[in-house]
């Protein structure tokens, strides 16, 4: 059996700190298209497409608190210039200058180079977000040596899948696939000790595409490390380093609960594990939870009394649109569903989206009688947004 040389080990770890540095510049494109920053902009009689103006980005990154400063801001910038994610829209070699100069995202222009790391990325990328979206039994808690893993899948057949959703043509062309998806940082072997072979072995995603990353780990040495489970497609995001980590959810009364954030796409914490479980559960600081939270319903609630007329439960129509992170919430149940939980500074809470709300429908689809996954996945393979008819249960 192969195992992993260090060369190899040195590679993935470089190459997870570029593709860290690809995927929060990705997530604060997106965020500055949400919020017409980046737009068509005119100069001298000449139209720029997609542009940005230095100091207002500038000013953007203070008031949304992702730098402390303008020194700061600056620097996150620079970043962006030095590693080929922006450029000045005439000189190509021009440092990022606070002012009224106009920059670009390469990838709004096409100029971002595609070598052989960053298409290697984007496969990966794909991929995972294939998985995430389909409804299988790949990802699996599961043992190996005696140790136990969260979201894990056999190597073989993790084979099968790629060439059952042709991802590749052969046996031999997807485990090629899986050594360059393990040599750039993709995934990894449970344990950190074997190459990809088609095999029993344990392997897991070493990145996670969809965690909202801070702009602030742009001057970090080393990418942030994140515990997550993936029971609820959903993303949270709270922001936190404190080896506590807990997901504050506002409810129906205003009040706030703590509710253990056990499926978030940007909980930071300041461990050396992977972006997935990849030591043994036992070592895991066990405040850190590894299974879903009691249901926050104060008692369960059936389909019929939901329904029975006179119910103290109104309905309301609430339109979701998603950001660049998710729509910030998480369902449980079923018949019927209910929210869980709630990002207080995500898309779902400005729609109005509460804790205990049961789901009536998604896009005009009923969903009374579907299980939480079933829902969350309609969501998912959904257009961004989404308007979702709620049952809350009336003030007394």
């Amino acid at each position: 059996m192969e195992t992993i040389s260090m060369s190899v080990l040195k590679k993935a770890n470089e190459l997870e700190q570029m593709t860290e540095i690809l995927i929060i510049g990705e997530q604060l494109r997106f965020r500055l298209h949400e919020e017409r920053i980046i737009k068509d902009r005119r100069y001298h009689l000449k139209t720029y497409p997609n542009c940005f103006v230095a100091r207002e980005v500038l000013n953007w990154l203070i008031d949304r608190k992702e730098a402390s400063d303008r020194e700061i801001a600056m620097k996150l910038m620079q970043k962006l210039i030095d590693t080929s994610i922006i450029h000045h829209v005439v000189n190509e070699t021009e440092e990022f200058k606070d002012g009224k100069g106009f920059y670009r995202f390469r990838k709004d222009d096409g100029t971002f180079p595609l070598d052989q790391e960053v298409k290697v990325f984007m496969r990966g990328q794909r991929i995972y977000e294939k998985v995430m979206n389909t409804e299988n039994a790949l990802l699996q808690a599961r043992e190996e040596d005696g140790t136990k893993y969260e979201r894990t899948f056999v190597a073989s057949q993790f084979v099968d899948w790629l060439m059952l959703e042709q991802e590749a043509k052969s046996r031999t062309e997807a485990v090629q696939l899986c050594r360059r998806l393990l040599e750039h940082a993709v995934i990894q072997h449970v344990a950190g000790k074997y190459h990809f072979v088609e095999s029993c072995l344990l392997f897991q995603f070493r990145l996670n595409f969809r965690r909202r990353r801070r702009l602030m780990e742009l001057l970090s040495e080393k990418p942030q490390a994140v515990l997550e489970s993936h029971d609820s497609p959903f993303c949270l995001r709270k922001q936190s380093h404190d080896k506590a980590t807990s997901f504050q959810s506002v409810s129906p009364t205003n009040e706030v609960k703590t509710v253990s954030s056990v499926r978030r796409s940007s909980l930071s914490s300041n461990s050396s594990l992977g972006y997935f479980h990849n030591v043994p559960i036992s070592s895991i600081n066990p405040y850190v939870p590894l299974s879903n939270p009691r249901s926050v319903l104060k008692r369960p609630v059936t389909l019929d009394e939901l329904l029975a007329p006179g119910a103290p439960y109104i309905r309301k129509t609430l339109t979701i649109v998603s950001d660049a992170v998710g729509w910030g919430f998480v369902v449980r149940g079923e018949k019927p569903c209910h929210i869980q939980a709630v990002d207080p500074s995500g898309p779902a809470a400005a729609a109005g989206v509460k804790l205990r709300q049961f789901v009536v429908s998604v896009n005009g689809v009923n969903v009374l009688h579907e299980h939480f996954r079933k829902v969350s996945s309609s969501i998912l393979n959904g257009p961004r947004t989404i308007v979702m008819e709620v049952m809350e249960e009336t003030k007394s």
